[in-house]
């Protein structure tokens, strides 16, 4: 590994905690609903909780490895430590391209929320620039401002919740089942489950800040299980709402699921806070995914599977900067030229081979590296491949192609072994 300075431990369990479910709730409870609903039906929940117990097992690989390797990079550094360099650059390839579409996506999501019309990408932009100039101030005003985030998204969810269920007419349970649990099928339901996890990956952030969490052997796999936890309850709440009041058809119909629950009953004020908290949660989902992605870009950089000029370190802050600059820059660019549709699949495909690595690289641990038992990582790599196998085929097939290009620029670089990457410089 490369001579290069070292982040500042400096994140307790609360902060790790907040920056996971700043992760999870902006991207899952605004986001994911509706094409999971497309797939799956009345099987929702269904599909809800086979999400959740994959995350669940690839929870524990990650607070596993993490224990064991606290530093930034998350399952690219556990794969390369584990089962060897292209393991480990699969791993950090997917997060990166998935995310990087992820915060895109979340940014548009603000913009939907708050910009004007006719003003949704410039808006977009500007919430870019500016959640990367607090990561490049220090990990601790991102804590800081994620607390901020969650607190404002959770209050709001509180009042969306019972805005729904106190205004809006007894449906006798007929809207709750529609056509029945498995109307749309097992396939279905597994599809919605590869969708619904894009809103659960987001405790993977805790384990990429490895490298600034305080007692990081005891913090990162108590804040990992935290979050999830919590995570899994509000999920739970938010789905059984939109169901009972919308039903799966009124779900699957709307990009805003939750905003129409509410406009269903008779407390209107109450839509107003809907589009503030679901601003606020994108907001928190971007600002965890920048930070994120600056520490993978790091740990790939300083091993030379990204350009080595992105190994830098502030002197001051302590932020992987050049890193976080490079991201916004590519960030934006996909905000102002793409068609953000079919994201949350693609990002899915990227994060599911992800922990596919962490469930593996897990699976060789023994001795006092062991916390969980090995038929976990068992069932969640499994589960990984066959979430990946039901994705939405436009989804498999982009994914297919960013992997196939990181593996061309991989075996490029590695043609002249010792010959520096590109912008190799100090």
């Amino acid at each position: 590994m490369s001579n290069t300075p070292g982040l500042a431990r400096k994140l307790g369990t609360f902060d790790a905690v907040v920056i996971g479910l700043g992760s999870m709730i902006g991207a899952g409870v605004f986001a994911a609903f509706t094409p999971a609903a497309q797939a799956a039906g009345s099987g929702l929940l269904i599909a809800l909780l086979v999400a959740a117990f994959v995350a669940y097992c690839n929870a524990t690989s990650s607070a596993q490895l993490a224990a064991a390797y606290p530093t930034s990079g998350g399952t690219y550094i556990y794969g390369r430590e584990r089962l060897g360099p292209w393991s480990g650059f699969l791993a950090g390839w997917g997060f990166v391209v998935g995310k990087v579409a992820s915060a895109a996506a979340m940014a548009m999501t603000f913009a939907a929320y708050a910009a004007p019309a006719g003003w949704e990408r410039p808006v977009a932009v500007a919430a870019v620039v500016l959640l990367v100039a607090v990561n490049y101030r220090g990990v601790t005003r991102t804590a800081a401002l994620a607390r901020i985030i969650v607190v404002a998204v959770l209050a709001a969810l509180a009042i969306a919740v019972a805005a729904a269920w106190a205004g809006s007419p007894d449906t006798g349970g007929s809207t709750f089942l529609g056509d029945g649990l498995l109307s749309h099928g097992w396939y279905g339901i597994l599809q919605a489950a590869g969708l619904l996890f894009f809103a659960f990956a987001g405790y993977a952030r805790i384990a990429t800040l490895g490298e600034e969490v305080r007692a990081p052997r005891r913090t990162i796999p108590r804040a990992i299980l935290l979050a999830l936890g919590i995570a899994a309850v509000i999920y739970a709440a938010i789905g059984v709402s939109l169901l009972a009041i919308l039903g799966p058809d009124g779900v699957a119909a709307t990009a805003s699921p939750l905003a129409d629950a509410v406009a269903a009953g008779s407390w209107n004020w109450a839509v107003p806070v809907v589009r503030v908290g679901a601003a606020l949660a994108s907001l928190g989902a971007l600002l965890a995914l920048v930070a994120g992605l600056g520490r993978t870009s790091l740990a790939m950089a300083r091993e030379g599977d990204l350009p080595r000029y992105f190994a830098a370190v502030h002197p001051r802050f302590q932020v992987p900067h050049r890193a976080e600059l490079a991201l916004g820059a590519v960030i934006c660019m996909i905000v102002v030229f793409a068609d953000l549709r079919g994201a949350i699949g693609f990002s899915s495909f990227g994060v599911l081979v992800y922990y596919l690595v962490a469930n593996v690289a897990a699976f060789t641990q023994s001795g006092a590296d062991r916390r969980y038992p090995k038929f976990l990582q068992v069932l969640g790599a499994a589960a990984c491949v066959a979430l990946v196998a039901t994705l939405p085929l436009s989804s498999v097939l982009a994914g297919l192609v960013m992997f196939a290009l990181g593996i061309g620029y991989r075996l490029l670089r590695l043609r002249i072994p010792g010959a520096p990457t590109p912008l190799d410089v100090n």
